[in-house]
C-alpha cells in the first residue's frame, strides 16, 4: 500500500496544477485533481475489491488534460476522435512514468495503461469499471451544467452515447444519482425514446 500512497500523491500533485478550478459544496479545487478523487471514489463503490492496477489508473485516467486542450485539433467529429486518442495515449504515459519512478513492475504499469487507454471495452472487467466510474463523474458533477448549455435535443443524444458505454451495473449506480428536476426528465425522455 506504501507504494500506491506514493503513486496517489504524485498524480495529484500533478492533477493540481489544473488551470481550470471548480466549486463543489463552496470549496474550490483544480478540476483534474477533483475529477480524478472523484473518479477514484466511484472505481471503489463499483469495485469494493478494486485491483492495484483498477485503483492507479483511476487515479491517474486524464492525468494532465488541460496540456493537451482540445482547439490545438482541428473542429468536427475527426478532430474531436483524434484529440480522445492522443489523450489516451499522453495519460497512459504519463502514468507510467510516475509509476516507473515509484518502483512499479512493468506488468503492473502495462495493467494501468491498459485500463488508461480502455482498450477492450466491454471485454475486459475492469476497463468497464473504469468506463462506468468515468460516465458516473460526468452524471454527478457535469451533466446539469451541460444541461443549461446545449438545446434537447443534443443532450439527449450525449445521454444515449453515454447510457451505452455502460454496463447494467453502471446504469443501476446511475439512477441512484440525485438530478435536477431538468435532467432527470431528459434522462427520462433519453432512455424512454431509444
Amino acid at each position: 500500500m506504501e507504494k500506491l500512497e506514493q503513486a496517489f500523491k504524485l498524480f495529484d500533485d500533478y492533477n493540481k496544477q489544473s488551470p481550470d478550478q471548480l466549486t463543489w459544496k463552496g470549496i474550490t479545487y483544480p478540476s483534474e485533481y477533483f475529477y480524478s478523487v472523484e473518479l477514484y471514489n466511484w472505481v471503489k463503490k463499483l469495485s469494493p475489491e478494486a485491483s492495484e492496477g483498477l485503483l492507479l489508473a483511476s487515479r491517474s485516467q486524464h492525468i494532465g488534460r488541460w496540456e493537451v486542450p482540445r482547439n490545438i485539433y482541428p473542429d468536427g467529429r475527426i478532430g474531436y476522435l483524434t484529440w480522445r486518442s492522443d489523450l489516451k495515449k499522453i495519460h497512459a504515459q504519463k502514468a507510467a512514468s510516475i509509476l516507473q519512478t515509484v518502483g512499479y513492475s512493468d506488468e503492473i504499469i502495462a495493467r494501468v495503461q491498459v485500463i488508461i487507454q480502455k482498450l477492450q471495452l466491454k471485454l475486459d472487467p475492469e476497463v468497464q469499471i473504469i468506463e462506468n466510474a468515468l460516465c458516473l463523474v460526468f452524471l454527478e458533477f457535469q451533466f446539469d451544467d451541460l444541461v443549461e448549455k446545449l438545446p434537447e435535443e443534443k443532450m439527449i443524444t450525449v445521454l444515449r452515447k453515454t447510457w451505452k458505454k455502460m454496463s447494467k451495473e453502471g446504469h443501476d449506480a446511475a439512477m441512484t444519482l440525485n438530478f435536477s428536476p431538468e435532467g432527470h426528465a431528459l434522462i427520462t425522455k433519453a432512455l424512454q425514446d431509444n
